[in-house]
């Protein structure tokens, strides 16, 4: 397959998340190989002419920080590899890092943006409601957000902890926007039942039902030359993931046309199949009465456009609430005679949606002296009953 030959019906998935490695990234080398960020760019570029909403978590900033370092300095001054040391060389790598990927999807006219995350960000209630909203916003532009760790302050990355590495970011970035896919990509073909570089005799596993003690073990190994996270760490990303309802695809970042197979559903690298349903999981947490805060009442029109689907609720359309909630918070929509419609998490809090309720959407900052979009709750934070 090449990105000409991909044809709307041949995507199997419309959300994707694509993780890339530094050893993906350096192609085995010391140095990052822009041969290699350009053929994953154009893939990715075809991803977005089909209008598929595509999301990069990148590693490599060390890589690109150490490389640049060692162009300035004999390879004996180079900074040894303590936490400090790796933070000062992503600082250093990240911009560079960055510069050949607008450099790489500019070439494909594709306009893309930086986010930088932390664990706290996702698990701070305003944190993770600003970065979904942000991500989703971006992709629906047709825009390619490329997110990182932000290693500059974030020492579980690069400390080499299987919780704040590329690989369970890029899976809690794929439970925030809800993707279809997670792909990995990194320097081998998929999960093998034991590790191909020291026993000749492995095999590769293509498809994973369920992950249990012997796929853990058969995962269980050590990082590469060049990157934080091994086999293993993406197996537990590929565990937080399709408990999210996400299916996830550990493939090499190598292999001829491997974004676009991989999206278009042909049998690649190692299939990890969903455990759960991430709509039924949201609905689950958006529904929980014990999450609710408070209640939006909104009027007959806006409880009309609601049932219909695909629409935000706006202030216009709201004609009171009950309780005190702050934004970021899970409200009950509800009628006038008090039926449940939704629920959702709210961009303003209680104050400001009576300040602001039957305002139309362009008169927000006027009325509060600035807004956080368009929406009392965006279409993408709200299920229907």
């Amino acid at each position: 397959m090449t990105g000409q030959r991909l044809q709307p019906q041949q995507i199997a998935y419309r959300r994707v998340v694509v993780k890339i490695g530094s050893n993906v990234l350096t192609a085995g080398t010391e140095q990052i190989d822009t041969a290699a960020m350009a053929t994953i760019a154009a893939q990715i570029a075809t991803l977005v002419e089909h209008e598929v909403q595509t999301i990069v978590v990148t590693s490599g900033a060390i890589a690109a920080g150490r490389h640049r370092i060692r162009a300035h300095h004999d390879a004996r001054s180079l900074p040894p590899r303590d936490i400090q040391s790796r933070q000062v060389l992503a600082a250093i790598g990240q911009s560079r890092l960055m510069a050949l990927w607008d450099q790489m999807f500019e070439q494909q006219d594709v306009p893309i943006a930086q986010a930088l995350l932390t664990r706290r960000d996702l698990a701070d209630r305003l944190g993770y409601l600003n970065a979904r909203n942000t991500l989703l916003g971006m992709v629906e532009l047709g825009v390619v957000p490329i997110v990182n760790e932000n290693d500059v302050v974030s020492v579980e990355e690069i400390s080499d902890s299987t919780i704040g590495d590329n690989d369970n970011l890029s899976a809690q970035v794929a439970n925030l926007v809800d993707a279809d896919l997670l792909l990995i990509l990194t320097d081998l073909a998929g999960l093998y039942t034991a590790d191909p570089n020291r026993h000749p005799d492995a095999r590769l596993i293509e498809e994973v039902p369920r992950i249990d003690e012997a796929i853990l073990a058969a995962a269980g190994g050590t990082a590469g030359a060049r990157g934080t996270g091994g086999m293993l760490t993406k197996v537990q990303a590929a565990r937080i993931a399709t408990q999210g309802g996400t299916h996830v695809v550990i493939a090499g970042g190598g292999a001829r046309d491997i974004v676009l197979r991989a999206v278009a559903g042909e049998p690649v690298g190692t299939h990890f199949l969903p455990v759960g349903d991430h709509l039924e999981s949201r609905r689950r947490y958006l529904l929980s009465g014990l999450q609710a805060r408070g209640r939006i009442v909104v009027d007959d029109g806006a409880a009309g456009a609601l049932l219909r689907g695909g629409s935000s609720l706006l202030p216009a359309g709201v004609t009171g609430c009950d309780g005190a909630f702050s934004r970021g918070d899970v409200v009950h929509v509800v009628t006038r005679a008090g039926r449940h419609l939704a629920s959702g998490m709210a961009n303003y809090s209680s104050a400001e949606v009576a300040r602001i309720l039957g305002h139309h959407s362009d008169q927000i900052a006027e009325v509060l002296g600035y807004e956080f979009g368009a929406e009392v709750i965006h279409r993408n934070n709200l299920v229907l009953v």
